[in-house]
């Protein structure tokens, strides 16, 4: 009997992809999620910590602060105001995370950064490699002509994106 069979074994690791980042092959490792301080973020940041507690995977929180035109704050304190919305975002992802959550605990950790918020969400995920992303959809009009950070990001095609309404 002539033996033409060839015979492959596999520890589940794929030699081509060694030494380089995988995104999605066990499930997400890093889930990152915008909140801005509306209904429809904190929707998302539900949605993405059940999704963080049950995949185990860490959870970034982001919070794009935007930066207005010099022109257009006429002297109003506009960076001390986003502040204050960062410090209580902090504090309200605080009281969440230490209720309690069943069996499997939370990782998360929350970022802060200025800017447009598509420019600063695609810079967090790239930064923390992130595996999935999710946003609140839009609760603003005024997208319907620039488009959505939601749209923009699923356009941009680098990472599973969950929109949550």
């Amino acid at each position: 009997m002539e033996d033409n069979e060839q015979h492959e074994e596999h520890d589940g690791h794929d030699a081509r992809a060694t030494g380089k980042f995988e995104r999605g092959t066990d499930g997400p490792k890093v889930i990152v999620v915008g909140i801005d301080g509306s209904d429809s973020s904190w929707r998302a940041a539900a949605y993405a910590a059940g999704l963080a507690r049950r995949q185990s995977s860490k959870l970034a929180l982001v919070y794009v602060q935007p930066v207005l035109p010099a022109g257009a704050a006429m002297g109003a304190p506009v960076a001390d105001a986003t502040d204050e919305v960062a410090e209580e975002l902090m504090a309200e992802i605080r009281r969440a995370t230490e209720r309690p959550s069943g069996t499997h605990p939370l990782r998360w950790e929350f970022h802060t950064l200025r800017g447009d918020p598509y420019n600063g969400m695609v810079r967090m995920a790239d930064d923390l490699k992130a595996d999935a992303v999710v946003v609140g959809a839009s609760e603003s009009a005024g997208h319907r002509i620039m488009g959505s950070v939601a749209v923009r990001l699923v356009k941009a095609g680098r990472w599973p994106v969950t929109v949550v309404p």
